[in-house]
Protein backbone atom coordinates (compact mmCIF):
# COMPACT_ATOMS: atom_id res chain seq x y z
CA UNK A 1 0.00 0.00 0.00
CA UNK A 2 2.98 2.31 0.52
CA UNK A 3 3.84 2.61 -3.18
CA UNK A 4 0.17 2.93 -4.02
CA UNK A 5 -0.22 5.79 -1.55
CA UNK A 6 2.77 7.59 -3.07
CA UNK A 7 1.20 7.42 -6.55
CA UNK A 8 -1.99 8.97 -5.20
CA UNK A 9 -0.07 11.74 -3.46
CA UNK A 10 1.54 12.55 -6.81
CA UNK A 11 -1.93 12.83 -8.35
CA UNK A 12 -3.15 15.07 -5.57
CA UNK A 13 -0.15 17.37 -5.91
CA UNK A 14 -1.55 18.63 -9.20
CA UNK A 15 -4.97 19.46 -7.74
CA UNK A 16 -5.59 23.05 -6.68
CA UNK A 17 -7.01 23.08 -3.17
CA UNK A 18 -8.57 26.47 -3.82
CA UNK A 19 -10.36 25.54 -7.05
CA UNK A 20 -14.14 25.72 -7.08
CA UNK A 21 -15.69 22.26 -7.34
CA UNK A 22 -18.58 21.56 -9.65
CA UNK A 23 -21.83 21.17 -7.77
CA UNK A 24 -23.41 18.49 -10.00
CA UNK A 25 -21.45 15.62 -11.57
CA UNK A 26 -22.61 13.56 -14.55
CA UNK A 27 -21.32 10.01 -15.01
CA UNK A 28 -22.01 7.98 -18.16
CA UNK A 29 -21.89 4.23 -17.53
CA UNK A 30 -22.29 1.13 -19.71
CA UNK A 31 -21.80 -2.59 -19.26
CA UNK A 32 -19.86 -5.14 -21.29
CA UNK A 33 -17.75 -4.01 -24.26
CA UNK A 34 -16.15 -6.58 -26.59
CA UNK A 35 -15.35 -5.19 -30.02
CA UNK A 36 -14.81 -8.53 -31.78
CA UNK A 37 -12.16 -11.20 -31.23
CA UNK A 38 -9.27 -12.92 -32.97
CA UNK A 39 -10.40 -16.26 -31.51
CA UNK A 40 -10.95 -18.72 -33.07
CA UNK A 41 -10.03 -16.61 -36.13
CA UNK A 42 -10.19 -13.05 -37.42
CA UNK A 43 -13.62 -13.56 -39.02
CA UNK A 44 -15.06 -12.47 -35.65
CA UNK A 45 -13.50 -9.02 -35.95
CA UNK A 46 -15.48 -6.16 -37.58
CA UNK A 47 -14.66 -6.11 -41.29
CA UNK A 48 -14.43 -2.32 -41.46
CA UNK A 49 -12.55 -1.98 -38.18
CA UNK A 50 -13.84 -0.92 -34.78
CA UNK A 51 -13.91 2.85 -35.17
CA UNK A 52 -17.57 3.01 -36.29
CA UNK A 53 -19.04 0.73 -33.61
CA UNK A 54 -19.88 3.58 -31.19
CA UNK A 55 -21.20 5.97 -33.85
CA UNK A 56 -24.87 5.83 -32.75
CA UNK A 57 -24.12 6.37 -29.05
CA UNK A 58 -21.04 8.58 -29.26
CA UNK A 59 -22.79 11.78 -28.23
CA UNK A 60 -24.36 10.14 -25.15
CA UNK A 61 -21.00 8.73 -24.03
CA UNK A 62 -19.23 12.05 -24.49
CA UNK A 63 -21.94 14.05 -22.73
CA UNK A 64 -20.60 13.42 -19.22
CA UNK A 65 -17.84 14.39 -16.81
CA UNK A 66 -16.72 10.75 -16.49
CA UNK A 67 -17.47 7.78 -18.76
CA UNK A 68 -17.18 4.15 -17.61
CA UNK A 69 -17.34 0.72 -19.26
CA UNK A 70 -16.27 -2.88 -18.67
CA UNK A 71 -13.79 -4.30 -21.19
CA UNK A 72 -14.84 -7.92 -21.62
CA UNK A 73 -11.58 -9.36 -22.92
CA UNK A 74 -8.05 -8.17 -23.65
CA UNK A 75 -6.24 -5.94 -26.13
CA UNK A 76 -3.47 -7.99 -27.72
CA UNK A 77 -1.79 -8.62 -31.05
CA UNK A 78 -0.23 -11.88 -29.83
CA UNK A 79 -2.80 -14.66 -30.05
CA UNK A 80 -0.32 -17.48 -29.36
CA UNK A 81 -0.94 -17.21 -25.63
CA UNK A 82 -4.62 -18.19 -25.79
CA UNK A 83 -5.75 -20.46 -22.95
CA UNK A 84 -6.00 -24.15 -23.65
CA UNK A 85 -9.55 -25.16 -24.55
CA UNK A 86 -10.65 -28.29 -22.70
CA UNK A 87 -14.01 -28.49 -24.51
CA UNK A 88 -13.18 -27.77 -28.15
CA UNK A 89 -15.81 -25.72 -29.92
CA UNK A 90 -17.31 -24.42 -26.67
CA UNK A 91 -14.58 -22.01 -25.57
CA UNK A 92 -15.06 -18.27 -25.77
CA UNK A 93 -11.83 -16.30 -25.59
CA UNK A 94 -11.91 -12.59 -26.33
CA UNK A 95 -8.82 -10.91 -27.80
CA UNK A 96 -9.10 -7.54 -29.56
CA UNK A 97 -6.32 -5.83 -31.55
CA UNK A 98 -4.36 -3.26 -29.53
CA UNK A 99 -5.38 -0.59 -32.05
CA UNK A 100 -8.93 -0.85 -30.67
CA UNK A 101 -7.79 1.06 -27.58
CA UNK A 102 -7.92 4.15 -29.78
CA UNK A 103 -11.60 3.39 -30.46
CA UNK A 104 -12.30 3.35 -26.72
CA UNK A 105 -10.49 6.66 -26.29
CA UNK A 106 -12.36 8.23 -29.20
CA UNK A 107 -15.64 7.05 -27.65
CA UNK A 108 -14.76 9.02 -24.53
CA UNK A 109 -14.03 6.33 -21.93
CA UNK A 110 -12.19 7.53 -18.84
CA UNK A 111 -12.42 4.49 -16.54
CA UNK A 112 -12.33 0.88 -17.76
CA UNK A 113 -12.85 -2.19 -15.58
CA UNK A 114 -10.51 -5.12 -16.20
CA UNK A 115 -12.01 -7.24 -13.43
CA UNK A 116 -13.92 -9.97 -15.27
CA UNK A 117 -13.78 -13.60 -16.34
CA UNK A 118 -12.10 -12.89 -19.72
CA UNK A 119 -9.09 -10.86 -18.57
CA UNK A 120 -7.02 -14.07 -18.41
CA UNK A 121 -8.00 -15.39 -21.86
CA UNK A 122 -4.55 -14.67 -23.32
CA UNK A 123 -2.54 -15.05 -20.14
CA UNK A 124 0.03 -12.64 -18.74
CA UNK A 125 0.93 -11.42 -22.23
CA UNK A 126 -2.68 -10.41 -22.87
CA UNK A 127 -2.98 -8.60 -19.56
CA UNK A 128 0.29 -6.73 -20.04
CA UNK A 129 -0.65 -5.69 -23.56
CA UNK A 130 -4.09 -4.49 -22.41
CA UNK A 131 -2.64 -2.27 -19.71
CA UNK A 132 0.00 -0.85 -22.04
CA UNK A 133 -2.60 -0.12 -24.74
CA UNK A 134 -4.96 1.67 -22.35
CA UNK A 135 -2.14 3.69 -20.76
CA UNK A 136 -1.05 4.83 -24.22
CA UNK A 137 -4.54 6.28 -24.72
CA UNK A 138 -4.56 7.79 -21.20
CA UNK A 139 -7.52 5.63 -20.17
CA UNK A 140 -7.58 4.77 -16.46
CA UNK A 141 -8.25 1.15 -15.47
CA UNK A 142 -8.50 -0.98 -12.35
CA UNK A 143 -9.52 -4.36 -10.98
CA UNK A 144 -6.36 -6.49 -11.20
CA UNK A 145 -4.13 -7.45 -8.29
CA UNK A 146 -1.25 -5.45 -9.76
CA UNK A 147 -3.43 -2.43 -10.65
CA UNK A 148 -6.29 -2.52 -8.13
CA UNK A 149 -7.35 1.14 -8.21
CA UNK A 150 -6.87 4.37 -10.12
CA UNK A 151 -7.74 8.05 -9.78
CA UNK A 152 -8.57 10.93 -12.07
CA UNK A 153 -8.95 14.64 -11.37
CA UNK A 154 -11.35 16.57 -13.56
CA UNK A 155 -12.76 20.05 -12.94
CA UNK A 156 -11.25 19.98 -9.44
CA UNK A 157 -13.13 16.77 -8.53
CA UNK A 158 -10.92 13.83 -7.57
CA UNK A 159 -12.48 10.51 -8.63
CA UNK A 160 -11.39 7.19 -7.19
CA UNK A 161 -12.08 3.96 -9.08
CA UNK A 162 -11.83 0.28 -8.21
CA UNK A 163 -13.27 -2.91 -9.69
CA UNK A 164 -14.03 -6.42 -8.42
CA UNK A 165 -14.87 -9.90 -9.76
CA UNK A 166 -14.84 -13.51 -8.54
CA UNK A 167 -12.04 -14.47 -10.97
CA UNK A 168 -8.31 -15.22 -10.73
CA UNK A 169 -5.90 -12.23 -10.78
CA UNK A 170 -8.76 -9.78 -10.07
CA UNK A 171 -9.77 -8.02 -6.86
CA UNK A 172 -11.95 -10.64 -5.22
CA UNK A 173 -15.59 -9.60 -4.80
CA UNK A 174 -16.00 -12.40 -2.25
CA UNK A 175 -13.35 -10.96 0.06
CA UNK A 176 -15.68 -8.31 1.47
CA UNK A 177 -13.35 -7.09 4.22
CA UNK A 178 -10.46 -6.47 1.83
CA UNK A 179 -12.83 -4.76 -0.59
CA UNK A 180 -14.06 -2.52 2.23
CA UNK A 181 -10.49 -1.51 3.04
CA UNK A 182 -9.82 -0.64 -0.60
CA UNK A 183 -12.95 1.51 -0.89
CA UNK A 184 -12.41 3.16 2.50
CA UNK A 185 -8.86 4.03 1.52
CA UNK A 186 -9.98 5.68 -1.72
CA UNK A 187 -12.73 7.62 0.05
CA UNK A 188 -10.21 8.97 2.55
CA UNK A 189 -8.87 11.36 -0.09
CA UNK A 190 -11.22 11.19 -3.11
CA UNK A 191 -14.37 13.24 -3.59
CA UNK A 192 -16.30 10.53 -5.44
CA UNK A 193 -15.57 6.79 -5.41
CA UNK A 194 -16.88 4.65 -8.28
CA UNK A 195 -16.96 0.88 -7.73
CA UNK A 196 -17.41 -1.62 -10.55
CA UNK A 197 -18.33 -5.28 -10.02
CA UNK A 198 -18.54 -8.19 -12.47
CA UNK A 199 -20.60 -10.82 -10.72
CA UNK A 200 -23.81 -12.84 -10.53
CA UNK A 201 -25.28 -15.61 -12.66
CA UNK A 202 -25.52 -15.24 -16.43
CA UNK A 203 -28.54 -15.02 -18.72
CA UNK A 204 -32.27 -14.40 -18.47
CA UNK A 205 -32.68 -16.97 -15.70
CA UNK A 206 -30.51 -14.77 -13.48
CA UNK A 207 -32.09 -11.39 -14.10
CA UNK A 208 -33.51 -10.95 -10.60
CA UNK A 209 -31.57 -9.92 -7.49
CA UNK A 210 -31.96 -12.71 -4.92
CA UNK A 211 -30.02 -10.93 -2.12
CA UNK A 212 -28.18 -14.23 -1.69
CA UNK A 213 -24.94 -15.73 -3.00
CA UNK A 214 -25.32 -16.53 -6.69
CA UNK A 215 -23.89 -19.61 -8.41
CA UNK A 216 -23.39 -20.22 -12.11
CA UNK A 217 -22.08 -23.55 -13.47
CA UNK A 218 -21.17 -24.48 -9.87
CA UNK A 219 -19.06 -21.34 -9.46
CA UNK A 220 -19.61 -18.90 -6.61
CA UNK A 221 -20.32 -15.58 -8.34
CA UNK A 222 -20.74 -13.54 -5.17
CA UNK A 223 -23.63 -11.87 -3.36
CA UNK A 224 -24.02 -8.62 -5.30
CA UNK A 225 -26.61 -7.13 -2.94
CA UNK A 226 -24.45 -7.67 0.14
CA UNK A 227 -21.37 -6.45 -1.71
CA UNK A 228 -23.01 -3.25 -2.98
CA UNK A 229 -24.37 -2.29 0.43
CA UNK A 230 -21.11 -3.02 2.23
CA UNK A 231 -19.14 -0.96 -0.29
CA UNK A 232 -21.45 2.01 0.25
CA UNK A 233 -21.07 1.56 4.01
CA UNK A 234 -17.29 1.74 3.41
CA UNK A 235 -17.52 4.96 1.39
CA UNK A 236 -18.48 4.08 -2.21
CA UNK A 237 -20.71 6.58 -4.03
CA UNK A 238 -21.68 4.90 -7.32
CA UNK A 239 -21.92 1.11 -7.84
CA UNK A 240 -21.83 -0.20 -11.43
CA UNK A 241 -22.55 -3.88 -12.04
CA UNK A 242 -22.07 -6.05 -15.12
CA UNK A 243 -21.45 -9.71 -15.92
CA UNK A 244 -24.90 -11.35 -16.09
CA UNK A 245 -25.23 -10.33 -19.80
CA UNK A 246 -28.69 -8.96 -19.04
CA UNK A 247 -30.04 -5.75 -17.54
CA UNK A 248 -30.90 -5.84 -13.84
CA UNK A 249 -32.66 -3.59 -11.33
CA UNK A 250 -31.39 -0.37 -9.79
CA UNK A 251 -31.45 0.66 -6.14
CA UNK A 252 -30.74 3.65 -3.92
CA UNK A 253 -29.01 2.85 -0.62
CA UNK A 254 -27.94 5.60 1.78
CA UNK A 255 -28.56 8.08 -1.02
CA UNK A 256 -26.05 6.30 -3.28
CA UNK A 257 -26.85 4.75 -6.66
CA UNK A 258 -26.53 1.06 -7.54
CA UNK A 259 -26.97 -0.41 -11.04
CA UNK A 260 -26.87 -4.16 -10.52
CA UNK A 261 -26.15 -5.00 -14.16
CA UNK A 262 -25.74 -2.78 -17.19
CA UNK A 263 -25.90 -5.76 -19.57
CA UNK A 264 -24.27 -6.21 -22.98
CA UNK A 265 -23.62 -2.73 -24.34
CA UNK A 266 -21.40 -3.42 -27.36
CA UNK A 267 -20.51 -7.07 -27.87
CA UNK A 268 -19.82 -7.43 -31.57
CA UNK A 269 -19.45 -11.21 -31.82
CA UNK A 270 -19.27 -14.49 -29.90
CA UNK A 271 -21.70 -13.19 -27.24
CA UNK A 272 -25.41 -13.96 -27.44
CA UNK A 273 -27.49 -10.83 -27.98
CA UNK A 274 -30.74 -12.71 -28.53
CA UNK A 275 -33.83 -11.30 -26.83
CA UNK A 276 -33.14 -9.59 -23.51
CA UNK A 277 -29.40 -10.24 -23.86
CA UNK A 278 -29.29 -7.62 -26.60
CA UNK A 279 -31.03 -4.90 -24.56
CA UNK A 280 -28.99 -2.61 -22.30
CA UNK A 281 -29.05 0.82 -20.69
CA UNK A 282 -26.58 3.59 -21.26
CA UNK A 283 -26.89 5.25 -17.88
CA UNK A 284 -26.39 8.93 -17.07
CA UNK A 285 -25.98 9.28 -13.30
CA UNK A 286 -26.04 12.70 -11.63
CA UNK A 287 -24.56 13.19 -8.17
CA UNK A 288 -23.47 16.17 -6.12
CA UNK A 289 -19.75 16.70 -5.55
CA UNK A 290 -19.86 14.46 -2.48
CA UNK A 291 -21.29 11.51 -4.45
CA UNK A 292 -24.88 11.77 -3.21
CA UNK A 293 -27.50 10.73 -5.77
CA UNK A 294 -29.42 13.51 -7.49
CA UNK A 295 -31.08 11.76 -10.46
CA UNK A 296 -30.30 9.41 -13.35
CA UNK A 297 -31.44 8.81 -16.87
CA UNK A 298 -31.75 5.49 -18.69
CA UNK A 299 -30.87 5.78 -22.38
CA UNK A 300 -32.14 2.53 -23.91
CA UNK A 301 -29.95 0.70 -26.43
CA UNK A 302 -30.01 -2.59 -28.29
CA UNK A 303 -27.76 -4.65 -30.53
CA UNK A 304 -28.07 -6.48 -33.80
CA UNK A 305 -25.54 -9.13 -34.74
CA UNK A 306 -22.32 -7.73 -36.21
CA UNK A 307 -23.58 -4.14 -36.05
CA UNK A 308 -22.97 -0.98 -34.06
CA UNK A 309 -25.04 -0.43 -30.91
CA UNK A 310 -28.35 1.31 -31.63
CA UNK A 311 -30.59 3.65 -29.63
CA UNK A 312 -33.84 1.81 -28.85
CA UNK A 313 -36.87 3.97 -29.51
CA UNK A 314 -39.12 1.26 -28.06
CA UNK A 315 -37.52 1.91 -24.65
CA UNK A 316 -37.18 -1.77 -23.75
CA UNK A 317 -34.33 -1.26 -21.28
CA UNK A 318 -36.41 1.32 -19.42
CA UNK A 319 -39.33 -1.08 -19.15
CA UNK A 320 -37.08 -3.90 -17.94
CA UNK A 321 -35.53 -1.72 -15.21
CA UNK A 322 -38.97 -0.47 -14.15
CA UNK A 323 -40.31 -4.03 -13.84
CA UNK A 324 -37.25 -5.53 -12.13
CA UNK A 325 -36.82 -2.69 -9.66
CA UNK A 326 -40.49 -2.98 -8.69
CA UNK A 327 -40.17 -6.77 -8.27
CA UNK A 328 -36.76 -6.95 -6.57
CA UNK A 329 -36.87 -3.77 -4.48
CA UNK A 330 -40.52 -3.00 -3.69
CA UNK A 331 -39.33 -0.61 -0.98
CA UNK A 332 -37.96 1.66 -3.72
CA UNK A 333 -41.48 2.86 -4.60
CA UNK A 334 -41.28 5.29 -1.68
CA UNK A 335 -37.75 6.39 -2.58
CA UNK A 336 -37.44 6.71 -6.38
CA UNK A 337 -39.65 6.89 -9.43
CA UNK A 338 -38.69 5.63 -12.90
CA UNK A 339 -40.57 7.44 -15.64
CA UNK A 340 -41.48 5.99 -19.03
CA UNK A 341 -38.90 8.25 -20.65
CA UNK A 342 -36.15 6.86 -18.42
CA UNK A 343 -35.68 9.44 -15.67
CA UNK A 344 -34.90 8.04 -12.22
CA UNK A 345 -35.70 10.64 -9.58
CA UNK A 346 -36.22 10.84 -5.85
CA UNK A 347 -39.84 10.72 -4.74
CA UNK A 348 -40.88 14.12 -3.43
CA UNK A 349 -42.16 14.09 0.12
Amino acid sequence: MKNLLFSFICVLAFTSVNAQKKEIIKIAAVGDIMLGTYYPDSSYLPRKGSFRLFKNVQSELNDADITFGNLEGVLTDDTTQVKKCVTEGRCYYFGMPTSYAQTLANAGFDFISLANNHINDFGYVGQKSTKKSLRKQKIRFAGLLDCPVDTLTRDSILYGFCAFAPNATTLNIKDIKKAERTVSYLKSFCDIVIVSFHAGGEGVDYQNITRETEYYINENRGNVHLFAHRMIDAGADVLLGHGPHVTRAVEIYKNRFIAYSLGNFLTYSRVSIAGKCGIAPLMHIYTNNMGEFVKARIIPTYQKKYQATLIDHQNKAIKIIQELTKADFPEMKDIISISDDGWIEMVKE
